[in-house]
């Protein structure tokens, strides 16, 4: 299993970032598969769901501006990011649960400044 983010970034308060999560390794469109992020000195936090027939979750700091999204014919997950704050500045990780063992990239910085 390999899973391999991209698509982070500086970028302004109020802007967008697409993330992107490019799978390989078991079979993509069976699984759930997620967005997490963890600041610095924080622990590491679930930003967003998609489960393998689509249905999404949020974390309620997220609702209303991120979008998560899966393109089963291209093994990708990706996470739209509108209306930014600085307190989403983080390393945003792509995860999925395979076979009982969670999989994770390696992570991509996304921070929110002037």
């Amino acid at each position: 299993v390999q899973l391999v983010e991209s698509g982070g970034g500086l970028v302004q308060p109020g802007g967008s970032l697409r993330l992107s999560c490019a799978a390989s390794g078991f079979t993509f469109s069976s699984y759930a598969m997620g967005w997490f992020r963890q600041a610095p000195g924080k622990q590491r936090e679930l930003v967003a769901r998609i489960l393998s027939f689509g249905a999404t979750n949020y974390a309620d700091a997220v609702k209303g501006r991120f979008t998560i999204s899966r393109d089963n014919a291209k093994n990708t997950v990706y996470l739209q990011m509108n209306s930014l704050k600085p307190e989403d500045t983080a390393v945003y990780y792509c995860s999925g649960r395979v076979g009982g063992h969670d999989y994770w990239g390696q992570g991509t910085q996304v921070t929110v400044s002037s």
